[in-house]
């Protein structure tokens, strides 16, 4: 016995008046706004954006979010499904006035198959749901899912102009000819895959979207976590040299986990504006968001109405934002966090004393009496992470803003040639010009915030190699799309 169900929540009519508003939240990077904690299917962990360097595909940009922070490979039975609830965004601002100009907005859907055993002796049997997330192998392909009785699918929207209230169309799948696209399970183990590279790779459709001429490509699933930290020495107030080696063999507190990635390969052409820099060259902004309806209500009877285990109505409400790496784990006040997660890049203005008089760099002075940096108003910083750096990635009367600046113009850096210091090590591919996945942004910021960029008077240790101790393993990634490596199976383990 098997029954279909596609469900897509947008009830706000049966909230019959009952609304519960939210608090406002998200972080950088993997829990650090306090409100985020409690709905981690929407917290963004990281966000790259830099051009495609998987040979003859050059004439592209590649935009990674990743989503759902820790994930343990064996996390059964339901393990990392998205939020069909929710609303998925990355926004591009190709003008440099700090507010969209093209959203890219993703929506889940569910899609459950009751499976059932027939359970009991000759004289009497019963059909019987059975628990887990599937009852027998999956894959190769992406359709062969008739083992599967819970998986998700997903549309993709192009917005023009404001996110709300702009011109709304809908990406059409290439490769199947409809509007939907299909999320590949998780990688549940080597019993219930026989090649999960081959079955995710197969969850890989080009798209078209509306007004571009040539198709891009689309990914979303499990990736292994590609962003390199002692996250747990960090936080414990900085316990690690951090003048210490840069350790190549290091593989950081992440190495064990899982992301869920929304990835997209867009044309350059499809996304660039008019604002060029002094040379010419286009530069485009871009940060990620995900937002829930403003109403909750628990459903206390979910089995006898059909509506599940909560009613969700109301009008969106952003819960999370990211841009640059590291902004709301290390800058941003533990009081103003959750405020930074519901803003918009053109109201940062609000948070300014927290990047031109930055606590860092005077905590790593008081934790290893190193010298912090004294030029204040740190401009230096309001460079690095609020216009772009000039002659690289700073737009023509740029709004200062909060945002990956990426100048899609200088050409890609071979995944073999690459610097994890980026600009700081002379290879201007890499971060803060976008960002790639080998890019070591917590070396960068470490150095950025000393004063790397200030002049030698004002940061008389800004020229110390500042660092976490932890290497990405670069053999890991893959060169080709979607970048982030196979994830880790949660069996064996």
């Amino acid at each position: 016995m098997m029954t279909r169900i596609l469900k897509r929540t947008a009830l706000a009519s049966a909230i019959a008046g009952i609304c519960l508003t939210a608090t406002l939240s998200h972080g950088a990077s993997h829990r650090e706004a306090p409100f985020i904690t409690e709905i981690p299917k929407v917290d963004a962990t990281d966000f790259y954006m830099f051009r495609s360097y998987e040979t003859g595909r050059e004439d592209y940009v590649t935009l990674i979010a990743n989503y759902l922070p820790l994930q343990d490979a064996y996390g059964g039975p339901n393990y990392f499904d998205l939020d069909s609830d929710a609303i998925y965004e990355i926004h591009i601002d190709n003008d440099g006035n700090a507010q969209e100009d093209i959203t890219f907005q993703i929506r889940f859907s569910d899609v459950q198959n009751d499976l059932q055993l027939n359970v009991g002796d000759a004289g009497e049997t019963k059909a019987v749901s059975v628990p887990l997330k599937n009852i027998g192998g999956i894959g190769p392909t992406a359709t062969d899912t008739d083992n599967v009785q819970a998986r998700q699918e997903y549309e993709i929207t192009v917005i023009r102009g404001d996110r709300r209230t702009g011109t709304h169309e809908t990406v059409v799948n290439s490769t199947t000819g409809t509007t939907s696209f299909r999320k590949p399970l998780d990688n549940i183990g080597g019993k219930s895959f026989g090649d999960y590279q081959a079955y995710a790779d197969d969850h890989i459709y080009s798209m078209a979207i509306p007004g571009c001429n040539v198709d891009g490509k689309v990914f979303v699933g499990q990736r292994k976590e590609a962003f390199a930290v002692n996250l747990g020495e960090i936080f414990d107030l900085v316990n690690t040299d951090p003048l210490g080696a840069r350790d190549a063999e290091g593989a950081g507190d992440l190495a064990d986990k899982n992301v869920t990635s929304l990835a997209l390969e867009v044309p350059t052409a499809c996304l660039t504006g008019t604002a060029v820099n002094g040379n010419g060259e286009p530069v485009i902004g871009a940060w990620t968001t995900a937002s829930v309806r403003q109403a909750r209500v628990i459903n206390p009877d979910p089995m006898a109405n059909g509506k599940g285990a909560t009613v969700e109505g109301g009008a969106w409400a952003q819960v999370s934002r990211l841009g640059m790496p590291l902004v709301n784990e290390v800058v941003i006040g533990l009081k103003d966090k959750d405020a930074f997660n519901a803003s918009q890049p053109m109201n940062d203005g609000q948070f300014i004393d927290y990047v031109t008089h930055p606590t860092l760099p005077e905590l790593l002075e008081i934790l290893f009496g190193v010298t912090a940096p004294n030029n204040f108003p740190r401009q230096d910083l309001v460079t690095a992470f609020l216009t772009g750096v000039p002659d690289v990635n700073m737009p023509v009367g740029v709004t200062a803003s909060e945002m990956l600046r990426l100048n899609p113009a200088i050409a890609a850096t071979a995944a073999a040639g690459q610097n994890d210091l980026g600009v700081l090590g002379g290879d201007n591919a890499g971060f803060p010009n976008g960002r790639r996945p080998v890019d070591d942004t917590v070396d960068v910021s470490l150095r950025v915030a000393m004063g790397v960029l200030a002049d030698a008077a004002d940061a008389p240790d800004g020229q110390l190699e500042y660092t976490d101790g932890v290497l990405l393993t670069a053999s890991e990634l893959q060169t080709v799309f979607p970048y982030l490596a196979t994830p880790l199976a949660g069996s064996p383990n």
